[in-house]
C-alpha cells in the first residue's frame, strides 16, 4: 500500500498508557476583537493497543465530532491538512510510528467537514503541541484539466454530507459519490503511476461529482502482462481511464509543491 493512504498494519506501542477523557471546555474563550476558535468540547486520546490492526479516521454522524482508531499523528495531520505524508518533513520518530485512538466531540452536531478539520487541527496544536511552517518549492507535479470533449462525471451539486467520497470496489476499481475536485486530486496523487507527484487542479470545476473509475496497472515498456487476469489486461491505464471515463486529462508538469515542516511536536498531553 502506498504511503499517505490509510494503512492496515500493526505498529507496536512503546509508550505507557496515559490520559482519560480530557475536557476541552473553555478552549472557546473569546479573545477580544476576534471570533471564538473552533474546538472540540471533549477529546479523549489513548495509545492504540499493541495488537491493534486496521484503522479508522472518520467524522462522527451528524457532524458532531471525529473518531480515530490506530493512526499515527502524522497520518492525522496529513488527513486534516489534506496533504500526502511525503509532503510532511521533520518531527521525531514516534510522530510517524506510534499509533493513537482519538474520540473528539463537539458541543453540537451540524458542523461541516471543513469546520471539523479546523477543530482537529486545533486539537493537534493544543494536545500535541504541533507547530509547522510551509515551505513552497518547485518540483514535478501533475496538472488535472478537463478534456476537450468535456467532463463525463455527473454533477451532484454542492458539498452536502460527511461521507468518504470514494469507495474501493476491487483492484483498480473505485466508485465516487459527491467527490470534490480537491479530494480527487489528493486521491490521484496517491495512485498516479510510476512516481508519486502532487496533482494540481486546473479544471475550474466547483461542485461535487459522481463517477465510476476502472483502470489496470501501468506496466513498464516491454513488461509482460501474463500474470494479470484477462479483465485487468483489457483495462486502460489510469491516465487513459481518466480521459475515457471521467473526461479529465492528467499531464506531467513542473509547479509549486507545499511542504509542511514540523517546527515542534510532542507526545499528547493527558490533562
Amino acid at each position: 500500500m502506498r504511503r499517505g493512504t490509510v494503512a492496515m498494519i500493526i505498529v507496536p506501542m512503546t509508550m505507557a498508557a496515559f490520559g482519560q477523557v480530557s475536557d476541552y471546555r473553555g478552549r472557546q474563550a473569546q479573545v477580544a476583537g476576534s471570533q471564538p476558535q473552533l474546538t472540540f468540547d471533549v477529546a479523549a486520546i489513548h495509545p492504540s493497543p499493541p495488537d491493534a490492526t486496521g484503522g479508522i479516521l472518520r467524522p462522527l454522524p451528524g457532524g458532531s465530532g471525529y473518531e480515530v482508531e490506530n493512526m499515527t499523528a502524522k497520518i492525522m495531520m496529513a488527513a486534516m491538512y489534506r496533504i500526502p505524508e511525503r509532503q510532511i518533513e521533520g518531527g521525531p520518530g514516534w510522530f510517524g510510528a506510534e499509533r493513537f485512538n482519538v474520540e473528539a466531540r463537539a458541543d453540537r452536531g451540524g458542523y461541516s467537514i471543513d469546520e471539523l478539520h479546523t477543530m482537529f487541527k486545533n486539537l493537534l496544536r493544543d494536545r500535541f503541541g504541533l507547530k509547522v511552517h510551509v515551505d513552497t518549492r518547485e518540483g514535478p507535479v501533475y496538472i488535472l484539466r478537463v478534456a476537450k470533449g468535456g467532463t463525463k462525471m455527473k454533477d451532484d451539486g454542492p458539498i452536502g454530507d460527511l461521507n468518504i467520497p470514494m469507495s474501493r470496489q476491487g483492484p483498480g476499481q473505485w466508485v465516487g459519490r459527491k467527490v470534490p475536485l480537491q479530494y480527487l486530486c489528493w486521491f490521484l496523487g496517491q495512485v498516479a503511476p510510476n512516481d508519486m507527484r502532487p496533482v494540481l487542479d486546473e479544471t475550474g470545476l466547483k461542485d461535487v461529482y459522481d463517477f465510476e473509475l476502472s483502470y489496470g496497472p501501468d506496466l513498464p515498456p516491454g513488461a509482460p502482462a501474463d500474470n494479470l487476469s484477462p479483465e485487468m489486461r483489457n483495462r486502460p491505464a489510469l491516465r487513459e481511464a481518466l480521459e475515457e471515463q471521467l473526461g479529465l486529462v492528467l499531464k506531467p508538469a513542473r509547479g509549486p509543491i507545499q511542504y509542511f515542516v514540523i517546527d515542534h511536536v510532542e507526545q499528547p498531553t493527558a490533562n
